[in-house]
């Protein structure tokens, strides 16, 4: 090869490297200034309320991830009363910070005089530290033993939750009556913290007269193994957060990682979760927020999620497709 040759060469790859240089300098501003900003919400429709009952609204809020400062997250959230939801079900990862309570509170204060259920996170009770991100693509990942350094105030968010009447739903189960329809909730602490402790459905939720009622399970974190006993303990519906949708996503392919061991096509959305041939809607929400150590989402805009709870046509558990059922 020639000089000139070799000169023509090294100036195209030159060119290349720096358009592509470019091009990721533009994809993480748009991630770290706009897209996580990006607020939206998903709606979904599902058919399995007893018969005869009136649509049923539950507002879904995961992984908020509140920091000082955070007014437009703060703004976006307040306005959030106006779906005029019936129940709000709240799957954890509040917090970011220690100063974070009284904002996340002024921000919720308008849902919270709606009937509510709750489990913690993870980021409830630490707050986050610096990781390698591609540590994620090895697992899920490994919390630090400083555990006391980085505890926030989740006693005070917990205590001022109770206090306007939302459920703590940490191992715990609870019924609750929304409209005509007897809702049955059971959750778990979280998974990924290992301190997940299932003690089933309230008694009598799977009774004669289970068609009066609803069964509901909720995790922060949708491990495989905690999916699977509340799938095996009858539940109609399942929620959780943790994924962040994959947070960072490509593009017409979607999630890399789900930073748990659910398969990362299930990251973000509404499925059916198969188990001991039932299968049971499992909603995984994309959450609102970020950890404050790395504030980027891209091609994973946040969300809220509105589920319209419909009559169903029938009492049992639908049978979905080998694989599971993507619904959105």
């Amino acid at each position: 090869m020639d000089a000139d040759a070799l000169r023509a060469r090294l100036r195209t790859a030159g060119k290349l490297t720096l358009g592509a240089a470019a091009a990721g300098g533009a994809a993480l501003v748009y991630g770290s200034v706009i897209e996580r900003n990006l607020f939206g919400l998903r709606e979904e429709t599902l058919p399995i309320l007893p018969a005869g009952q009136r649509p049923l609204k539950i507002l879904h809020l995961a992984d908020i991830h509140m920091s000082p400062g955070q007014s437009l997250k703060q703004k976006w959230l307040r306005r959030l009363v106006a779906l005029e939801p019936d129940l709000v079900v709240n799957t954890g990862d509040n917090l970011s910070h220690r100063h974070a309570v009284k904002p996340l509170l002024d921000s919720l204060a308008p849902l919270m005089d709606v009937p509510g259920v709750f489990v913690p996170g993870s980021n409830d009770y630490y707050a986050p530290v610096m990781k390698n991100p591609f540590s994620y693509f090895t697992g899920p990942s490994k919390q630090p033993e400083d555990y006391g350094s980085r505890e926030l105030p989740w006693r005070e968010m917990h205590a001022a939750f109770g206090t306007a009447g939302w459920i703590d739903l940490t191992n715990r189960n609870q019924s609750l009556v929304v409209g005509r329809v007897r809702l049955d909730f059971t959750g778990v602490d979280d998974p990924h913290l290992q301190r997940d402790r299932y003690v089933g459905f309230p008694n009598g939720s799977s009774s004669a007269d289970s068609a009066a009622h609803l069964r509901i399970a909720v995790t922060h974190a949708p491990y495989q193994r905690v999916l699977d006993q509340f799938t095996a303990g009858n539940a109609d519906l399942i929620l959780a957060g943790h994924t962040h949708g994959g947070q960072v996503c490509l593009p017409g392919y979607g999630a890399l990682i789900s930073n748990c061991d659910l398969p990362t096509w299930r990251a973000r959305g509404l499925t059916y979760w198969d188990h001991q041939g039932r299968s049971v809607p499992l909603n995984v929400s994309a959450g609102l927020g970020t950890s404050r150590l790395a504030p980027i989402r891209f091609a994973c805009r946040p969300e809220a999620v509105l589920l319209t709870l419909t009559p169903s046509p029938s009492a049992t558990a639908r049978e979905a497709p080998a694989g599971g059922l993507r619904l959105g």
